[in-house]
């Protein structure tokens, strides 16, 4: 969580980039409106404990802060807005939490606590999975959502929603089908991180390797144009690996500004698991990529989201899952127990049971850590180009490698260092 206070109004971000960029444009948006004794829950919806802890968030507010606006948006909001309603909060959708209008005094004063809802869709259809694909919300492009100027990297969301329906997930059900920001929207955001002094951008979506499916371009035509600004380093977030053609590919490997770093959303490494979840790609597709990638371009780094204890998952399955992280040389893992989501077809598959989950998702963790910090140590007297963060202290090498320099530098920049030892998940630069 991340809050962002001013003149009694709060933002308080759960999840994922998308989301802390996001949280930028509701808090403009809280502002335009003049609103005072404000707060807003821009909640997660991609487990039942990010859920869980968004309901906990806004019950303490609500209990801390009698007579405040509590405001509930977001993914969890948009699944369980009956839910967050009665409770006392008022619920904004996902498609009206960056306009002002959301938070002004007259929509609050107008809302009753039992159905104080604006912008979320009234239907009768009785699956909310058949719901999400119906939504017709790709018919409006997405305006970009840039995070704030408090970081030295800027995150920048350049479409949301998903078109696909893995069996697992119940984020399209809250953020509908797929949707793009127009590329002339998206340089115009990035030349505002640009020009308050932020070195990289890191590009963001729902489905990144999706944008520019609804509007005829592409991840890779995108990449093309921001980099004919001077965007010193550009960096992409999670990655579906069945949709990086030659064109992005190329851009991922050759390109100097684009920082080798490559997140994908593998999920797990068992053939069967991966076509029960409706993924596009198999076990083999999944080392093949990053073989390519990092024969191409040695150094880069790989980073992948893994669920653990999916529905009908045993023993041989999840050694499949677990032997992916060396087979794959994962060194960042984004890695969680599966956890039913109501509405999805995954939900109504044998369950392992959440014990289950929670052993093979910290083994999975484990073997991570163990990768992870043998990559660092490969990396002791190396050379690398540091972006410091605000702290003067802290940052990230090209490869996305953690750092802590020994002596404090200009906050922004970016400074040669040397790599001269690991600290626990960190390097020590000098």
């Amino acid at each position: 969580m991340n809050p962002l206070v001013a003149d009694r109004q709060a933002v308080v971000n759960f999840g994922c980039r998308l989301n802390i960029a996001e949280g930028e444009a509701v808090r403009a948006a809280v502002r335009e409106a003049g609103a005072r004794d404000t707060i807003v829950f821009n909640s997660c919806a991609v487990t039942d404990e990010a859920v869980r802890q968004a309901r906990q968030a806004v019950r303490r507010s609500l209990r801390e802060r009698p007579g405040a606006d509590v405001v509930v948006t977001g993914c969890a909001a948009e699944l369980e807005a009956e839910r967050f309603a009665a409770m006392g909060a008022r619920v904004v959708a996902n498609d009206a939490k960056g306009l002002a209008g959301s938070y002004r005094a007259e929509e609050r004063d107008g809302a009753s606590t039992s159905s104080a809802r604006t912008g979320i869709e009234e239907h009768s259809l009785p699956d909310p999975f058949a719901l999400s694909l119906s939504k017709g919300r790709s018919s409006s492009s997405y305006t970009p959502a840039l995070s704030g100027a408090d970081h030295a990297r800027a995150f920048l969301g350049v479409q949301t929603g998903c078109s696909h329906s893995c069996t697992f997930c119940a984020t399209v059900m809250a953020r509908g089908t797929a949707r793009s920001a127009t590329i002339e929207a998206v340089l115009g955001a990035a030349r505002t991180a640009i020009d308050r002094g932020q070195r990289e951008i890191i590009l963001t979506g729902v489905d990144l390797a999706s944008y520019g499916d609804d509007s005829g371009t592409s991840l890779a035509a995108l990449v093309e144009a921001l980099l004919a600004l001077p965007i010193e380093r550009l960096r992409l977030s999670s990655l579906d690996p069945g949709r990086i053609d030659d064109a992005l590919f190329a851009l991922l490997t050759q390109e100097a500004r684009v920082m080798p770093h490559v997140h994908l959303s593998l999920q797990a490494g068992d053939d069967m698991i991966l076509a029960r979840m409706k993924r596009r790609h198999r076990r083999a597709d999944a080392v093949r990529l990053t073989e390519r990638l990092k024969a191409a371009r040695p150094g880069l780094a790989i980073g992948a989201d893994l669920i653990a204890g999916f529905p009908t998952e045993d023993e041989t399955m999840f050694a499949n899952s677990l032997a992916l992280i060396d087979d794959c040389d994962i060194v960042f893992g984004h890695i969680f127990p599966y956890s039913p989501r109501a509405g999805t077809p995954a939900a109504r598959m044998p369950q392992v049971g959440r014990a289950v989950a929670r052993t093979r998702a910290a083994m999975l963790r484990e073997a991570n850590a163990a990768r992870r910090q043998s990559w660092l140590d490969a990396q002791v007297g190396s050379r690398a180009a540091m972006l410091v963060e605000r702290d003067g202290l802290t940052g990230h090498a090209e490869n996305f490698a953690p750092l802590t320099r020994i002596a404090p530098a200009e906050p922004g920049s970016i400074v040669p260092v040397r790599l001269i030892g690991r600290d626990g998940d960190r390097m020590i630069a000098a």
